[in-house]
């Protein structure tokens, strides 16, 4: 069984900075996609960004120029950092990771924008 461990959540003011971490138990050279999404209250899901094994990356369009994925290979980490953070990003946050034969979600961190 994979894990996800999600960190980096909290409360933030409206134009800060969060980053958030993902953290898999496994190595994340082989994965298909990685990546974050997000959902709010009354909301559906909704895709934040994603980085497949080749760095190929793609991001929300509510989030592209403000948020950037990347990851570590060595640490089987990914990380989300969110700039210029807006109310309506507030959402709960997971990380999913896809490997053939296998797709796996954290349990999510909230990210709350707030004055």
């Amino acid at each position: 069984q994979v894990q996800l461990v999600e960190s980096g959540g909290g409360l933030v003011q409206p134009g800060g900075s969060l980053r958030l971490s993902c953290a898999a138990s496994r190595s994340i050279v082989s994965i298909v996609a990685m990546g974050w999404y997000r959902q709010a209250p009354g909301k559906q899901l909704e895709l934040v960004a994603t980085i497949t094994s080749s760095g190929t990356i793609n991001y929300g369009d509510s989030v592209k120029g403000r948020f950037t994925i990347s990851r570590d290979n060595a640490k089987n980490t990914v990380y989300l950092q969110m700039n210029s953070l807006k109310p309506e990003d507030t959402a709960v946050y997971s990380c999913r990771a896809d490997w053939i034969g296998g797709r796996y979600w954290g349990q999510g961190t909230q990210v709350t924008v707030s004055s």
